[in-house]
């Protein structure tokens, strides 16, 4: 009796829904940040528009993200732990230091960019970047390093991670910008060759991150077993709705579609794209979070 109690120890779910609006909120607001320096980074002077709106959105949904952290471990009074018990070969006590640093840059960089000092603006965006780059990537080394766990051990799952933290970056910044130019500019009058440029971009990053999907469902498709079995969860299983019609058709491949046939391409189609990304991205978070843990380790 006692032996069988033991085998039928139900295992504790290590991450949940908390850590893939986490996860979700760090990618927005990289991506966002990315989009920013466009202008004051590269000198890119189309997408000058973008890059208050780019800071300021970065800036707030760093500040938010952490809090779904601190929720999720169940004790925030403890974390100032992570900043004292260090271990320098764990991705977490790096993010820790990253999550500290990156909103304090956003801080300056949006600061200069406000006083219009390009000088110093551009010198904080492009420090920005590899710290933006690496607040997220972070998150998906954290997975990637779950050598039980077949959808997350993998060298992907950083790249992926990064790829669709500009896909909703960029879905973001187009609903974002339709809103400003609507309700909150003088002109109120909406910047429609800067949203194509955006639908356009969106639009192939999209091909890239749906080429990224599909070389990790083929790759646990002919592994081992338990690999195997994570992709039938995918594609056949539980999470076949979440993931082959929520995050990869409505989330991606119709938002495609709309945005790269000139003919469908309009204010209203760039709307309902950037939108069902946007939803799409964050099921996409919630699939490799939580599928990866649905299969209980033997």
């Amino acid at each position: 009796m006692d032996s069988q109690l033991l085998y039928n120890i139900t295992q504790q779910e290590a991450f949940g829904v908390f850590i893939a609006v986490y996860f979700y909120l760090t990618g927005l607001s990289a991506g966002s940040f990315i989009l920013s320096t466009l202008a004051y980074g590269f000198g890119m002077e189309r997408y000058k528009s973008l890059g208050r709106v780019g800071v300021i959105l970065a800036t707030v949904l760093l500040i938010i993200a952490p809090l779904f952290l601190l929720l999720h471990i169940g004790v925030p009074h403890r974390a100032w732990h992570l900043f004292v018990y260090l271990n320098f070969e764990s991705p977490i006590t790096w993010g820790s230091f990253l999550l500290i640093l990156y909103p304090i840059n956003c801080i300056i960089y949006g600061y200069f960019m406000f006083k219009e000092k390009k000088k110093q603006t551009r010198l904080f965006g492009l420090i920005g970047i590899p710290l933006a780059i690496s607040v997220h990537g972070y998150t998906g080394f954290i997975l990637a390093f779950g050598k039980a766990r077949a959808l997350w051990n993998t060298a992907l799952m950083p790249i992926l991670f990064l790829v669709s933290a500009i896909v909703s970056g960029i879905a973001l910044m187009i609903l974002v910008c339709i809103i400003k130019d609507r309700f909150f500019s003088k002109l109120k009058k909406i910047d429609y060759p800067l949203l194509e440029n955006l639908g356009k971009m969106l639009a192939w990053v999209i091909v890239f991150d749906l080429f990224l999907v599909g070389c990790d469902i083929l790759v646990l498709l002919i592994s081992h077993s338990e690999a195997q079995e994570v992709a039938h969860l995918l594609i056949s299983g539980k999470f076949f709705p979440l993931f082959l019609i929520v995050e990869n058709l409505l989330g991606k491949i119709v938002p495609f579609t709309l945005l790269s046939v000139p003919r469908l391409r309009n204010l209203a189609t760039m709307i309902i794209a950037s939108l069902l990304v946007v939803i799409g991205i964050f099921f996409m978070r919630y699939v490799v979070v939580v599928g990866g843990e649905f299969i209980p380790l033997m």
